[in-house]
């Protein structure tokens, strides 16, 4: 196979142009390297991890390694001879070549074969001594990895810039909370004193700014336990006998809103090492979450669970208005939030219980559909396996 024509070629023109002042059998020298160097750059290109595509001035690759076929779903047989357009397609090569010769660095989200992010240089060929034109190297390396570190570390700087804030809150409303809470006893002491009728006039302001200071409490407490998480203290528990302690608590919400619960549980689910609080409140933001979204008579909330020897899994799934791609994307920021009323903190709590036990959540939603939230937990009680025997290698 080719490396690159245009480059070949040129040294070709190199060698004849020279060849009447060497003698033959220099020149069978010459060419014999030639081949030999040839094939120990085809086996350095394939022996790297990032994508090596040479390049004619048109934009026509004339070899692709290995990785580059890997990285964009395809073989050297379909790409050879191909413009870089119809092997990348999206990429505009009039565009990213430009008007001079110059190198360029971009990022590129590719969905097939897999969706991944790479990164490719783009970089002209040619001697400095005579400007020969002998093509583009392109060269592509996976920054998946690197790119995910790095949405990571913005939001552990959130989160660390959250939790100043949250010093500052916990003064700031905290302590007059807590005055507000002990004045307002007062008052209800005196409240009693009063007649039978004034009791009662004052009783709805009493009993309306008592539950305001009670949904004001509970937010900051979210807010403390979303950014502050305590260390799970951790006992071996059954998941569902959580779930069915969340559901006793939101049972009268449930039937006053007239919604169904439809339980599929696996038999014999193992037990797993849970904070027992931790995991309940979890599963009490989801279940509320779920029927929150959902509209009555015809509201359904499906509970499922299984397991397999690496991990337990339990989704909650409802046929409620779902989440818009916009939504989806923010659904993890503090404070953002489609309902009227809420904290937006419901979601972050949820994922940051699970991560502290050693689990992962999957959110997938479409608007006037559902959403169903999965909670991936791994078993603690792995064995070790043996592999089947694969066939010996040739080399």
């Amino acid at each position: 196979m080719p490396i690159c024509r245009a480059l070949k070629s040129a040294v070709l023109e190199k060698i004849l142009s020279r060849v009447d002042q060497i003698e033959p059998g220099e020149v069978q020298a010459l060419l014999s390297r030639l081949v030999r160097e040839k094939g120990f750059l085809q086996k350095v290109f394939e022996a790297l991890r990032e994508g090596v595509l040479l390049l004619d001035q048109n934009g026509e690759v004339s070899f692709i390694n290995q990785a580059g076929c890997g990285f964009f779903g395809t073989t050297p047989e379909q790409t050879q001879g191909k413009l870089l357009n119809e092997v990348v397609r999206g990429l505009n090569w009039d565009h990213l070549k430009g008007s001079t010769r110059s190198t360029v660095s971009r990022d590129l989200e590719v969905f097939y074969p897999e969706n991944r992010y790479l990164n490719f240089y783009l970089s002209p060929i040619a001697e400095e001594e005579d400007e020969a034109d002998y093509g583009y190297v392109m060269l592509v390396r996976d920054v998946t990895s690197s790119r995910a570190e790095a949405e990571e570390e913005i939001e552990s700087e959130k989160l660390n810039a959250l939790t100043l804030l949250a010093a500052g809150v916990a003064h700031e409303i905290g302590n007059p909370l807590n005055s507000l809470s002990l004045h307002l006893q007062l008052l209800e002491r005196k409240v009693r004193k009063l007649e039978e009728r004034e009791q009662e006039s004052l009783g709805d302001h009493l009993s309306t700014a008592r539950n305001e200071i009670g949904r004001l409490d509970i937010i900051l407490k979210q807010f403390l336990q979303a950014i502050r998480p305590s260390a799970p203290e951790r006992k071996l528990d059954d998941l569902h006998e959580i779930l069915d302690q969340s559901l006793q608590a939101l049972r009268p919400e449930l039937e006053s809103r007239d919604i169904s619960v439809t339980l599929d549980l696996a038999e014999n689910l193992p037990s797993l090492e849970f904070d027992r609080t931790q995991i309940q409140q979890a599963l009490y933001n989801l279940i509320r979450n779920a029927y929150q979204a959902v509209s009555s008579p015809d509201g359904e909330i499906t509970i499922r669970s299984s397991a397999n020897e690496y991990e337990v899994i339990l989704s909650i799934a409802d046929n409620g208005s779902g989440m818009s791609p916009e939504a989806m994307g923010a659904m993890f920021e503090p404070f953002q939030t489609t309902k009227a009323s809420g904290t937006g903190l419901g979601l972050l709590i949820v994922r940051r219980i699970v991560r502290e036990h050693g689990g992962e959540l999957e959110v997938q939603s479409e608007e006037e559909v559902g959403t169903t939230v999965t909670l991936f937990f791994p078993r603690t009680d792995k064995q070790v396996r043996l592999l089947e025997d694969q066939a010996p290698i040739e080399i």
